[in-house]
């Protein structure tokens, strides 16, 4: 079994508020079709779960790791499996830098063995566990194109609109998610009104690149650039900040395609 782990972009990210240790977003998911990574079920005989990728992690803190013990407890078929299975993931998606590469493999991982091990789960239960694992986790688990994701990121509701082609860098910088948000908390915290949230929620993601400049459509990048003020290098025309960084995307343009 093989599929593709999708990218994503955060087209706007805007904080409605604070719930215990989160925050609750308002923000706009897209899947990034030309930018993934490969995860594969590749056989053999293994004593324990066996896990291969590039990681900046130990395997136990790994987000596909977390999913598997979850996923173990509902059903022994998962432990059985992958005695004879080992995960390979080949990386293709930059970590530490805001387009959901852990997040997108859990998920991936989550709905091939819900697939092949037939657990027979919805997609809201699988997502229900996913929040657990990571607040981008359901996004993945939904496989939609294009949603707008609130709460703490467990609220997922499908937007439609056309396919987005979209251009992404990654600076070799590796920006931590903990201390952007501090930061954030610290000196530029603000909420947005029910009003700018309802107007975004509503419009199309062209639309939003087109009214609002990168520091408005997203609340972390002045935290961000707070933590690694070399992001400011690669702040070009037309390029907007996804998740807490450190990439950049633009939406290219139909003469671009030609």
């Amino acid at each position: 079994m093989i599929r593709k782990s999708y990218a994503k972009v955060n087209i706007f990210l805007k904080i409605a508020g604070k719930r215990d240790n989160y925050h609750e977003l308002v923000s706009r998911f897209v899947r990034v079709h030309n930018l993934y990574d490969v995860i594969s079920f590749e056989e053999g005989i293994y004593k324990e779960f066996t896990l291969v990728g590039r990681f900046g992690c130990e395997t136990k803190k790994n987000t596909i790791y977390k999913a598997y013990e979850k996923l173990k407890k509902i059903s022994s078929k998962v432990e059985e499996y992958f005695k004879k299975y080992s995960v390979i993931v080949n990386k293709n998606i930059p970590e530490f830098a805001g387009l959901g590469g852990g997040s997108s493999n859990c998920a991936t991982f989550m709905i091939m063995v819900n697939e092949v091990c037939n657990l027979n789960l919805s997609k809201d239960d699988l997502a229900k566990i996913a929040v657990e694992i990571g607040a981008d986790v359901p996004f993945f688990i939904y496989e939609y194109d294009s949603a707008n994701v609130t709460g703490i990121g467990e609220i997922v509701e499908k937007f439609d609109e056309e396919l987005l082609d979209l251009e992404v860098i990654t600076p070799k910088i590796e920006c931590n998610t903990g201390k952007i948000f501090n930061s954030f908390r610290d000196k530029f915290y603000k909420e947005i009104s029910l009003e700018d949230k309802n107007r975004l929620l509503s419009l199309k993601s062209k639309n939003v690149l087109e009214i609002l400049n990168p520091y408005e459509a997203n609340d972390l990048l002045n935290p961000a650039i707070d933590n690694e003020p070399e992001l400011k290098n690669y702040m070009k025309e037309d390029f907007y900040f996804s998740g807490s960084g450190s990439s950049f995307f633009r939406l290219k343009t139909g003469s671009e395609n030609e």
